[in-house]
Parts: C-alpha cells; structure tokens; sequence
C-alpha cells in the first residue's frame, strides 16, 4: 500500500479497527479529521503553501533499506541518486528548515538538526519497559525523530502529536519514502486529544515546562495510558529539594513560554500526588553545546546563545542553566 502525502486515511482506518479491543480508539478516530484541518489551516500558516510545494519537489527515488537503529534515522539506496536528482532532494529538503529534533539521512544527504536527539534517546531508552507490539504515543514529537526510533524498538503503533505545521511537513518528507503504516504525526496538542486510555506507552519530552497548568498536562498523559501502562517524561528541572519550583519572571533562556521548573524531587511528587506508581529518575543531566547547538539545517540561534556569555553555569537571564531530567511511571 502506498501512502500519500497527507493521507491519514489509514491512520483512521487502523484506529476504528482497534475500536473492539480498546477502549477510547473510536474517539481519538473521530477526533483527527477536524484536529488535521485545523492544524494544517492555510489560513493560520502563512508558509503551510510553501511547505507542502517542498514536499512535491521531492523526487521519486526507490529506497533499499531503511534504517530506525541507528544515530540518524536513514533512507538508503544501494544505487547512487543521479546528480539532478539529488540537487532536487537537496533543494526540497532545505525548504524545510529549520530543522529542530534529528539527525536524519536522505539518501546519503545528512541533515544535521538543531538538536542530537539520539543523544536524549540514548539517556531515556535504557529505562523504556520493552516496546515490541506497544502502542505508544509521543507528545510535542516534533519531526518524529523518536517516533521512528521507537517503532525501531518494534512498537506496533506510533502516534506522534506536534501542533506545528513544519515539523509534520518534515514528518511527511519521511514517510514519502519510509511507506510505514506503523508511525503517524499530525498536527494536536496534547490537550485537544480525547481521554483514551488506549496506549501502553506515553512520552512527553520538552513538553511539560511549556505547559501553564504542569499537573494538568501529567492528568492528561495518565489518561491517555492503558492500565499499567508506562510515562516516560523528560523536562527541564532545576536543583533543589521538595518544594523548589522556579516560576521564570519573563524569558527563561530566551523561550518566552517557559513556564514551571520543579527539582527533581518536587517533579516526583507531582507525579505522586496524582497517583503514578513505581515513580524512578532515569538521568538528570545538564543540556551541552554538543546537544543542542545552530547547523546548517537550523541556521539561527542556539544554546551557546542562550547561555550567559561571561558563565555558562546561567543562562543569559540569570537563572540556572538548562538541566534536563529523564523520569518514568506507570498507572
């Protein structure tokens, strides 16, 4: 079966078809049709045109394998792309930028992204439950980096959620070539989707600092989870005992809608309170230069531009710099 661009046909045909064995299926399958138009409103997105005339331009090109195991998510030909053909990948591909969350390969063309994701899954991976046969749901997914390195882990079902227009367009550069049912991203917030409790797997990584309402947003995620199911959360945090929360005043790192960092411990009693079970810090590392840094596929600031320049202990607001925190439980 070949997928076209934008086709989220089979996505709702798979949904309806779990609809007898799982609770909360139908409804995220009738919730996608009006989620998708209103997330890929040219109306909203003045650039939605431009993106989606890059993903036209792709070429048609034959992949001999696929690769979702290693550092870069990669797209392979044992034949080599003839040289107009290439320039014309290249060229649609760059209409794509910036590239945020990665590395991927298109046909030996590297596109080194703003962040080293790998890095991040290498941390969170060890302490993920074993996800063959999982059906798993990846929040604030950006391009889908993870969400092919999970069904790399053999998950039967990924589902990615980004509200941002480009990031699914990028998501949809992919699948031009990977043709895989088993891994979808459309454009929601995490908020818009249905109570479910259909996913044996939920994460949510660099989502819950950007959330006004944190504890709203772990209620959330509990309810998209089967019963024993496993969260796998990753934000920022800062040092400190129970209690500590920093409530930035103004920009936090240059980001404008950072909302709630809680040390470690107060981040577990959150999850506590809200009745998570077999709560376990997984890593608690500070974000380097080296993970998350401009390319040439993310040609504008980044963090050695958020860091203060006389300290890159602080950010350039003053407070800590950005420590990231790797957290699992289940329900």
């Amino acid at each position: 079966m070949t997928i076209k661009l934008f086709d989220y046909q089979p996505l709702i045909r798979f949904l309806r078809d779990c609809a007898d064995n799982f609770d909360g299926a139908t409804l995220i399958a009738d919730a996608l049709p009006d989620l998708i138009e209103q997330g890929l409103c040219k109306k909203r997105y003045g650039d939605l045109s431009k993106w989606q005339n890059a993903l036209e331009q792709l070429p048609d090109l034959e992949p001999e394998t696929v690769h979702l195991d290693r550092r870069a998510v990669a797209i392979q030909s044992k034949k080599n792309v003839e040289a107009d053909q290439r320039s014309q990948l290249l060229s649609a591909l760059q209409l794509l930028i910036p590239w945020r969350k990665g590395p991927f390969n298109f046909f030996e063309i590297d596109i080194d992204t703003e962040w080293r994701s790998d890095l991040k899954w290498e941390r969170v991976a060890p302490a993920v439950a074993p996800l063959e046969g999982r059906r798993v749901l990846d929040v604030g997914c950006g391009s889908g980096y993870h969400c092919w390195r999970i069904a790399g882990e053999g998950a039967q079902f990924v589902l990615g959620i980004d509200p941002t227009p480009l990031f699914v367009c990028q998501y949809w550069a992919v699948q031009k070539y990977m043709q895989n049912e088993k891994v979808w991203v459309v454009p929601a917030r995490m908020e818009q989707l249905p109570k479910s409790t259909f996913f044996d797997t939920v994460f949510s990584m660099g989502v819950l600092y950007h959330r006004r309402s944190p504890l709203d947003h772990l209620q959330e995620l509990k309810d998209a989870l089967f019963d024993g199911g496993q969260l796998v959360l990753e934000t920022l945090v800062v040092e400190g005992g129970k209690g500590k929360v920093l409530v930035p005043e103004g920009r936090y790192s240059k980001m404008g809608n950072v909302w709630f960092l809680p040390s470690v411990p107060e981040l577990c009693n959150w999850l506590g309170k809200l009745n998570f079970k077999n709560i376990e810090v997984v890593d608690v590392s500070v974000t380097t230069v080296e993970e998350q840094r401009s390319t040439d596929w993310m040609r504008f600031q980044s963090l050695v531009d958020f860091l203060a320049p006389d300290d890159n202990r602080k950010t350039i607001e003053g407070y800590p710099a950005p420590r990231r925190a790797v957290v699992t439980a289940t329900v």
